[in-house]
């Protein structure tokens, strides 16, 4: 792991102020109610029960952390940031107390790579309590799980579902209303995320987005922590949730996001904190994305129906746009995500429109002849052209890692890391993560050879 702590780079200060207040001299502002808004519906679906402040101060500190995450570009030179926050809690001696404070920015540093000091002081007044809202949970929940639209997030719930029935809590990711459900006329719990953060008069220049990790994380805790649960199921499957630590881009510190280690250093975290341990699952980490889709099919009822609807792309919406009086939202078909995507309803035996994708025909001889006739050819920059090809690379590196010899002690390595928070032996540990790269390599080699040797993806990749 990359020392943040021997960054000599100068500390972004951001002091998080309650209204009518003013920062500190020296420290960035950063408002309750102007670049931290919170949602009074949404904040209803989490207090359902009781107002404890513990929690509207935790998601505070989640908002904080991402407002500074997406604030301070990293550096060209070098990875690690540093970063000063003061937060104003209910109770600043519960987050002061030195297990709950190291945990805390262990965790933190541990996921971002960067450096965090983190000071609690008391707020200048209570957070007034939101109505408690009369929502379904009954008692003898046994497990919660993020859900958005994304493919994994869709299947695994639905696997988890068909075990676990009505003792699920399904915990949504987004924030819109078409992802606020209403069952029996009644609104349910944690129907989003409760805040948003905006940049006001600054500018977010930062896209790693490694703290969204922290966000999800803690906000599936808190909702275990309400709910009185403590498994909380990772919906990742094995190629999203190790590929980017067994091959991380180019010089860019390993993405934890999605990690068992990382889980590991929140676990420790929530125990202190809320003297509540939770503990997070990961049933679909030794299976490919492609695997969980296709038991999502052959396991579920709405599997057919449900993962069509599905998103995966991580492009603005504005730049995959095609045509201007079609304003139904493509997917871009090749950035890292939709190309894992491809692959799995591959893998799966599925099919998908040609018309999900501004990057409609992946047979083509060249990048751009790839893309829908209508689609906007200025926006196929350089940089999209890089970000592509950089995607593709990483599902044909994946590929061939397990029949590389460089990369046989890094395996040995990150296969030693995962055994500790997975309580496996060393041996078991090496034999899934053996067959998940090999099902990993099958598939792509399946799917090259569906494109065919000439298309641009072809002439990107060593597949033979």
């Amino acid at each position: 792991m990359a020392t943040a702590q021997q960054s000599t780079v100068e500390s972004l200060r951001v002091d998080v102020i309650e209204n009518d207040c003013r920062p500190k001299a020296g420290w960035r502002g950063c408002t309750i109610g102007e670049h931290i808004q919170f949602s009074t519906d949404s904040l209803e679906s989490y207090f359902f029960a009781s107002w404890r402040p513990v929690v509207y101060d935790a998601l505070l500190l989640a908002a904080a952390v991402e407002f500074c995450d997406k604030l301070r570009k990293r550096s060209a030179m070098g990875w690690c940031r540093q970063f000063e926050i003061r937060l104003p809690v209910h109770e600043p001696d519960r987050w002061n107390a030195r297990n709950v404070y190291e945990s805390l920015v262990s965790a933190l540093a541990f996921l971002t790579g960067d450096c965090w000091h983190i000071h609690f002081v008391a707020r200048k007044q209570d957070e007034a309590p939101v109505r408690q809202g009369r929502l379904e949970l009954s008692n003898g929940k046994l497990a919660v799980i993020a859900f958005s639209d994304g493919m994994d997030s869709r299947a695994v719930a639905g696997l988890a579902a068909k075990e676990l029935g009505d003792k699920l809590v399904r915990i949504r990711l987004g924030s819109k209303t078409h992802d606020k459900p209403v069952i029996n006329g009644r609104k349910q719990p944690f129907t989003a995320v409760p805040y948003k953060v905006r940049p006001g008069n600054y500018n977010f220049s930062e896209t790693s987005a490694r703290s969204r990790g922290f966000k999800f994380a803690l906000v599936s805790a808190l909702a275990a922590y309400l709910a009185d649960v403590q498994n909380i199921i990772v919906p990742e499957s094995g190629q999203g949730a190790l590929g980017p630590v067994l091959l991380p881009v180019g010089h860019a510190y390993e993405d934890y996001r999605n990690h068992p280690l990382f889980m590991g250093h929140m676990e420790r975290f929530l125990d202190v904190l809320l003297n509540h341990r939770v503990h997070y699952q990961f049933p679909r980490l030794w299976f490919t994305k492609g695997e969980t889709l296709r038991a999502f099919l052959d396991e579920c009822e709405e599997g057919a129906a449900s993962w069509a609807g599905t998103r995966s792309c991580w492009q603005d919406s504005r730049q995959v746009s095609v045509g201007e009086k079609i304003k139904k939202k493509r997917q871009c078909g090749i950035c890292a995500a939709c190309m894992l995507r491809r692959l799995s309803v591959h893998a799966a035996g599925l099919s998908e429109s040609q018309e999900h994708y501004v990057w409609e025909d992946l047979k083509a001889t060249t990048f751009v002849a790839g893309a829908a006739t209508a689609f906007d050819r200025k926006k196929i920059t350089r940089a999209l052209h890089e970000y592509a090809i950089a995607g593709t690379l990483h599902l044909d590196h994946l590929a061939g890692l397990r029949r590389s010899a460089a990369y046989a002690p890094s395996l040995k390595r990150n296969a030693f890391h995962l055994s500790q928070p997975l309580g496996l032996s060393m041996a078991e540990t090496e034999a899934r993560l053996d067959r998940l790269l090999n099902q990993h390599e099958q598939e792509w080699k399946n799917f090259m050879n569906e494109l065919g040797p000439n298309s641009f993806i072809k002439q990107w990749t060593q597949t033979v």
